[in-house]
């Protein structure tokens, strides 16, 4: 299959991204599924979620504390709800398993199942022929999105309004980051695949998240202004179970809400190369002494 690969990679110099289907076995994308059900059913819900409101001071408190996890997460394996589902004493309102939104975002260095997904021999293999010659991973996230809660406008972080991944994860130069998405259920149109501007990738970024200084309000900032897109230039990404997407860091992509009844099971994670490059000091999410970030070739 040597010489079909050329092509594919100028498409996705082009275009920004490029589907692969297949790229995983039904068997492995089946063990991502039973790993994080595991992982559901001994989760504890996190201080933050517990504290019944009554004073403007304990909801700064609590709010700080959820920046905090927030913050903390790169080198933990970490559990985000979506809105609602649990009442103010962090009792579930609906089933468990429903109720959570993404786990982030160490999955890959403390999760076996993921860090063998993640480091697998097709990965490095396509990261070599990406031309990618010291490459670590940043990030990774298990997205769920299994049901259509009212999401808060104000929710920057789990709205999955248009975005470039490089907005969350700046480098210098730019052009340094890369997704991985693996589809474990099949993504349609009705259940929120994604959607991405073919192209969109070469004309920087105009606006980046950052950690706020010490003492604001909030945890991490925007700064620059949030282009207006054109609905009309995304193209569906439609993809089944086992494909994989990946996404330029500078690509625009989105995707819809999920009106369907089945969910839309995902393992995505974030590589950079990290020849010549320099990570953000200012990204919300930076390596530890405990967690650097580990290299995709091992």
């Amino acid at each position: 299959s040597g010489e079909e690969h050329p092509p594919r990679l100028l498409q996705f110099h082009k275009d920004g991204f490029l589907v692969l289907e297949q790229f995983f076995s039904a068997e492995e994308c089946d063990s991502m599924r039973s790993q994080i059900q595991r992982i559901v059913a001994e989760m504890e819900v996190p201080p933050h979620c517990r504290t019944a409101f009554s004073t403007r001071e304990e909801e700064q408190l609590q709010a700080q504390g959820s920046s905090d996890y927030f913050l903390t997460s790169g080198d933990k394996i970490r559990f985000f709800f979506e809105k609602g589902v649990l009442d103010e004493k962090g009792n579930f309102l609906i089933p468990k398993e429903k109720s959570v939104s993404k786990i982030g975002h160490a999955l890959h260095a403390y999760d076996p199942v993921f860090k063998q997904i993640t480091h697998s021999p097709k990965v490095q293999e396509l990261g070599r022929k990406l031309g990618l010659e010291r490459p670590v991973v940043v990030q990774s996230m298990y997205i769920f999105k299994e049901l259509n809660p009212i999401k808060d406008p104000n929710d920057t972080l789990l709205a999955v309004t248009p975005h470039q991944d490089a907005t969350f994860l700046h480098t210098e130069p730019l052009g340094r980051i890369l997704g991985f998405w693996i589809a474990l259920e099949d993504a349609t149109q009705e259940n929120g695949c994604l959607w991405f501007i073919p192209g969109s990738h070469t004309n920087g970024i105009t606006r980046r998240m950052v950690r706020a200084a010490s003492g604001a309000s909030t945890c991490v900032e925007f700064v620059g202004s949030e282009p207006a897109y054109d609905d009309k230039q995304f193209v569906p990404l439609p993809i089944r179970k086992g494909g994989l997407i990946l996404i330029h860091g500078e690509v625009v992509h989105k995707s819809e809400l999920n009106s369907s009844e089945s969910s839309r099971h995902a393992f995505t994670f974030h590589v950079m190369e990290a020849k010549g490059t320099t990570w953000s000091k200012e990204n919300w999410l930076q390596p530890t002494p405990e967690l650097p970030f580990p290299s995709l070739y091992t």
